[in-house]
Order: structure tokens, then sequence, then C-alpha cells
């Protein structure tokens, strides 16, 4: 590989410089492409994935590039099986958009959580500070099956299960004590 004639390697990048670098690589992908010399385009090209490859190193729980691809289906009896997952999935999220709209957002006390969030919620509990990285969280709430309007009610409960701090989510002490209860 090439020595590189400017900037930090990306292995040196703190983690805030390297996912800035990966965001604007892809933001300035367009314009190298269609209008960089071919020299440019190798340039960025070669940068862009030493930047997706490190933050891929650090962070495969923020991508789903991180955990592995799943082949497409071999079968006409598989694909038949996704496409019923799908409608099941789709009928639930169309369930959780009716719920929002027919049942008010309060937690009472003592109310028992899903397992699902409550699987949702020890994960945060289990975590520095009851703290986890926005990407790591949504993509946690996709694994144990709680879709996005559903992961949206844990914020908008009053009072709320979980908070936004920056880039960060965090486990609130009523989510601590309704994981508890």
């Amino acid at each position: 590989m090439e020595q590189q004639t400017h900037g930090l390697p990306a292995s040196g990048l703190p983690d805030a410089d390297l996912e800035r670098q990966v965001s604007r690589a892809h933001a300035t992908r367009n314009w190298v492409f269609f209008h960089g010399t071919a020299g440019q385009y190798r340039k960025h090209t070669e940068r862009m994935l030493e930047l997706e490859q490190e933050y891929l190193r650090r962070h495969p729980q923020r991508t789903w590039q991180g955990v592995g691809t799943e082949e497409p289906p071999a079968d006409a009896e598989e694909r038949i099986h996704q496409i019923r997952e799908l409608l099941r999935l789709f009928q639930s999220e169309m369930d959780w958009l009716v719920a929002e709209f027919t049942t008010p957002s309060r937690t009472a006390p003592g109310e028992k959580l899903a397992d699902a969030e409550a699987q949702l919620l020890a994960r945060f509990a289990a975590q520095p500070d009851g703290r986890m990285h926005k990407l790591e969280a949504h993509q946690a709430a996709r694994r144990l099956g709680i879709y996005p309007s559903q992961l949206a009610t844990l914020y908008r409960r009053t009072p709320p299960l979980l908070a936004v701090d920056g880039t960060d989510r965090v486990l609130t002490e009523t989510g601590r004590n309704a994981l508890n209860a």
C-alpha cells in the first residue's frame, strides 16, 4: 500500500475525527466521481476505504456491515417465507402506529414493561453510566424485535425511560426503576 502523503492514518484518528472524516468522504464522493481526476478518484477511494475499515474495526456494533451479511434466499420457498415475515413486520408496525394515536404515552407507576423493552433497558443498565451510542442502541433494539415506533415510545413517555444526550442514549432514573419493577 502507498504511503500517505498527507493527514493522519485512520488508525491514529480519535473517534470523533474518524466519524467526521467518514461522513465527509461520503459527502464528497459524488463530486470526486463526476468532476475529479483519475488520481483524485483513486486517492479518495483509498482513503474512504481506509476510514470505513477503521470505523468497522473500532465499532462493528454500530453498522450492519460489521455483523456479516446474509446470502439471498436460494429458492422460492425461502423467498415466500421472507415475504410472509415482511408482511408480519408491516402489520406489527401498523399496529404500533395506530396504538400511538389511541394510547396515551404515559407510564403508570409499576406498569410492566414488554419483555423486549426490559431486555433493551437491561442492556443500557449494563453499560457504563447507562449510556449507549445511538447506533448501537438502535441496532440492539432491532435485534430484540423492537420497531422504531416502539423504541420512540421509550423516549416520549412521561417521564421518559431513555433520554438523548448528544450521540448517546441514556437510561433515565425512571428507566432504571421500571427495569427493577
